[in-house]
Formats: structure tokens, C-alpha cells, sequence
């Protein structure tokens, strides 16, 4: 039924803070060119994800030990959460990322 449907946004209502640490502490101001064409696949990952409205925002964080990324997720379940963050191409790449995932226990939106 077409009135009694529950928008994808109800459904996911658990917020995940996910920190992206690069590889290296001055990996934002010594990429090469291979990591910043996998950084552009990356960003065009997250673009996918703000359309299918899964992530909330995301951006580098100007942390003075070193930039990490900032991911905002919306998801039914951590596992469900990790799922995206291990979709990632960044996650893929074995090139040393990793996420760390935190539920928010409560969100003023």
C-alpha cells in the first residue's frame, strides 16, 4: 500500500560516528598520485551513499595530530554500518585505512 510505506530514513534511525585514520599522520599533505585518484574514489563512494541516504556528511577533520575523515552514518545496526565502511574503496585498498565506528546514543537533529 502505497499510503502505509515507511520511509527508508524511519527505518535507519541509528547515527554512527566513523573516524577514517589514513595510513600516515600527514597522509592529507603527502598523497601521491595514486592515493589522490583513491581518495576521488572515495569521495565518489560517499557521494553514492548521501544519494542512496545512508551518510548523513562526511569531510577531512583539521585535527592538529594529524587530518582524519569524519563520517556520519545513518544505519539499522553497527554491523550494518561497518558494512558501508568496509565498502569503502579506501577500506579496499590495503593500503593501511582503517574506520573506527561509534554509536551516538542520542542525536539532536
Amino acid at each position: 500500500m502505497a499510503g502505509s510505506e515507511t520511509p527508508r530514513e524511519a527505518t535507519r534511525s541509528i547515527i554512527f560516528h566513523c573516524r577514517l585514520i589514513p595510513p600516515r599522520p600527514d597522509f592529507a599533505f603527502t598523497m601521491t598520485e595514486e592515493e589522490r585518484a583513491l581518495m576521488g574514489r572515495h569521495a565518489d563512494f560517499l557521494r553514492e551513499k548521501l544519494r542512496e541516504g545512508v551518510m548523513i556528511m562526511a569531510g577531512p577533520v583539521a585535527d592538529p595530530a594529524g587530518p582524519w575523515g569524519l563520517l556520519i552514518l545513518r544505519a539499522g545496526s553497527e554491523a550494518e554500518a561497518r558494512a558501508v565502511t568496509d565498502g569503502d574503496p579506501v577500506a579496499r585498498s590495503g593500503r593501511g585505512f582503517r574506520y573506527e565506528i561509534l554509536q551516538l546514543l542520542s542525536v539532536i537533529m
